[in-house]
């Protein structure tokens, strides 16, 4: 028997984001029937893809960026004219008035939130410990494990908001959250992955204001957000600030292989990220920033994702929404308003099954979802692992072909009203 320690078993055993990657990546790369509705992955949206293949073509056709595509180091920052684009583009747009030395890149937005919040959080000089503050839980899966030790966070319950019988929308409850010198950092995602909530602008600057009434950073998680890809379906603004450090990723653009995540921040957290890029890979991943170089420095990353990703993702959030509470009227099953990224994140009500049953009931039919209990990372720091609510949501991809969406809908959608008929 292998014995491992701490970290090995920590990171080696099983948990949420595993479980997913494990049902994601069985079911996309390989012959099996299952209806993939449970991760992130993006959609083949065809006008982007014929964009990218163009790049690459072009890089293939010229020898010195071919050998600087796959036979030269970057250094731990990151490509250098990717880096040097992008703040132009961000200068240019938004006027956050930042330099090459405010960006770093990482292999995927994972990477670079491991590195933020073991950064941020966990035992400090002196024997103190800190956390990262999650203000709405539901919160990211992939942050839940992502602690060198545990009890890497505190959360908050939302507040939620009955919009009508099958829409509702969790906001921040700004009245509960207290930061005290336990708090490292703050960290939302926006749109909010799974619930696809949009903070409105003026909660971010609440938000901002908090983080800096207290001297820590607020993290903004963009992965689905705005500048690019802008899987955003309402109106929300772009922020940043020294105190600030936002997280975008190539991922929901397109690439998602590429595992290309980048950080804007001041200049000491890139610093430090660079350090801790080259401890952990030497180098971030040349293939994703080459790419899409051309792209950032003419500013058609954002007319891309405003004229084919954004568009593509609404018009199948409608058709998914629309055909689910057709589906599902008169059941006590509601929806949360679908403001981004790429869910359906489903609440049932006083269901006699639990969320985690669920999700292995309809496994079993060959629909794959996500079980709600896995995005309430932080909630036993405020007592809160009791939550009822925990256990009566799913997490639903609607990014994959409309035929297998639409059959995976109706299998849940006939699951649910099983399960509520067993409970009568």
């Amino acid at each position: 028997m292998t014995v491992l320690s701490k970290f090995g078993s920590k990171f080696g055993g099983p948990s949420g984001i595993t479980g997913l990657m494990e049902d994601l990546g069985n079911a996309l790369n390989s012959d099996s029937e299952m209806i993939m509705m449970g991760g992130g992955n993006p959609a083949h949206i065809p006008e982007v893809e014929e964009i990218l293949k163009s790049r690459l073509e072009d890089i293939l056709e010229d020898s010195t960026k071919f050998k600087r595509l796959v036979g030269i180091y970057d250094p731990p920052q990151g490509e250098i004219d990717f880096i040097s684009a992008m703040a132009n583009l961000l200068n240019r747009e938004y006027g956050w008035n930042i330099s090459p030395k405010n960006i770093a890149l990482t292999n995927g937005s994972q990477a670079g939130f491991f590195m933020l919040f073991n950064m941020f959080a966990g035992a400090f000089n002196g024997g103190n410990d800190k956390q990262i503050l999650l203000p709405l839980a539901p919160e990211y899966i992939g942050y839940s494990e992502s602690g060198i030790t545990d009890g890497l966070f505190k959360a908050y319950r939302p507040t939620i908001h009955t919009i009508d019988d099958q829409t509702f929308k969790y906001k921040v409850d700004f009245q509960s959250i207290d930061v005290d010198e336990s708090i490292g950092a703050i960290c939302v995602s926006r749109p909010t992955n799974p619930t696809g909530n949009v903070l409105t602008d003026i909660e971010i600057s609440k938000l901002d204001q908090i983080a800096r009434d207290n001297d820590v950073p607020l993290i903004i998680d963009g992965a689905y957000g705005t500048p690019f890809p802008n899987l955003i379906f309402t109106e929300a603004q772009p922020h940043w600030n020294e105190n600030t450090i936002v997280c975008l990723s190539l991922s929901k653009l397109g690439l998602p292989a590429a595992r290309t995540g980048i950080v804007v921040a001041n200049e000491d957290v890139i610093s430090a990220l660079a350090g801790a890029n080259a401890i952990m890979n030497l180098a971030t991943g040349s293939f994703g920033p080459m790419i899409t170089q051309q792209l950032v420095a003419s500013g058609e990353i954002l007319s891309m994702s405003q004229e084919f990703v954004r568009p593509f993702y609404l018009d199948k959030a409608k058709r998914a929404e629309e055909l689910f509470k057709s589906l599902c009227h008169d059941l006590p099953v509601s929806l949360h308003k679908v403001e981004g990224a790429m869910f359906l994140w489903l609440w049932m009500r006083d269901c006699p099954i639990t969320s985690e049953q669920m999700y292995r009931r309809l496994k079993a039919r060959g629909v794959l979802v996500v079980s709600g209990h896995h995005f309430f990372p932080g909630l036993d720091s405020n007592n809160d692992q009791e939550w009822q609510h925990k256990d009566e949501c799913l997490r639903v991809t609607y990014s994959q072909d409309d035929a297998l969406v639409e059959k995976g809908i109706r299998v849940i959608a006939k699951e649910l009203r099983d399960a509520y008929q067993v409970g009568r």
